[in-house]
């Protein structure tokens, strides 16, 4: 358990490591440390300069994804704040809720909706939430594709992998940067993040993800408390413009 406290000495500590560990991880990303914990992943194709892939920490699946959600109906629960942010997607009729305080643990949800793959993604250390269509077209047909968490960052943003052929994939873009599937973008849907309340007003009859039984989180809690205070990034060596704060809250149109 975490005393708001200790979630500060973290956070400072956090601080007072990025640059040294962006250093050392530096020095050592390259495949021929990976192979063991990759050894399906094509590393002779890439679009991106392997030191920037950093570990964040946790081993690959350390952040587990979700692959078989389950829900519950929307209006009969109760158990949601009103003021709970989720993300929301809305296909034909189907209306579905995901809460910030369980991707906040899991990160990634593989799910269908209407007949339709999809991944809802949500990155922490960006605020990052962003939902993709799974299925991407290779070899005249589609592959459906199931994502898992690598445990990589790039940019400070989540390397998603994906499991048919352990490829990676930048969370921010969509776009493949390792592997097999280098060069395929996942096609982006739209979503939205709202607060619970609002979801059930607009969909009474829409489902929300329901919390898994995982007694090793504590959904509700936030483990980056205070991290949007920080003066940088965890993992972060690039560039800002000077007129926006690093960790400012960016609305994109």
């Amino acid at each position: 358990m975490y005393s708001c406290s200790a979630s500060a000495a973290l956070v400072r500590r956090l601080a007072v490591f990025t640059l040294s560990l962006a250093i050392i991880n530096s020095a050592i990303a390259n495949p021929d440390e990976w192979r063991e914990e990759w050894p399906n992943t094509d590393f002779s194709r890439s679009t991106i300069a392997f030191a920037e892939i950093l570990s964040g920490g946790p081993p690959r699946d350390g952040i587990p994804a979700l692959t078989h959600p389950r829900f519950e109906n929307a209006n009969a629960n109760r158990a949601l704040p009103a003021t709970e942010p989720v993300i929301v997607v809305v296909d034909g009729a189907s209306a579905r809720a995901y809460p910030l305080r369980i991707l906040m643990w899991h990160e990634i949800v593989n799910d269908v909706i209407n007949g339709r793959p999809i991944a809802v993604t949500y990155c922490p250390l960006c605020n990052a939430s962003i939902v993709y269509d799974r299925r991407a077209a290779r070899d005249n047909g589609k592959i459906v594709l199931s994502f898992g968490v690598s445990g990589k960052l790039r940019h400070s943003d989540m390397v998603m992998f994906d499991r048919e052929t352990e490829s990676w994939w930048q969370q921010f873009t969509g776009n493949a940067i390792v592997g097999s599937m280098t060069g395929y973008s996942l096609r982006r849907i739209r979503s939205e993040t709202l607060p619970y309340a609002e979801f059930v007003a607009r969909h009474p009859d829409g489902l929300v993800l329901a919390e898994p039984d995982d007694q090793q989180r504590r959904y509700g809690f936030n483990p980056y408390e205070r991290y949007d205070g920080l003066r940088w990034p965890f993992l972060y060596t690039g560039r800002y413009a000077e007129a926006t704060p690093p960790l400012a809250y960016v609305v994109v149109v």
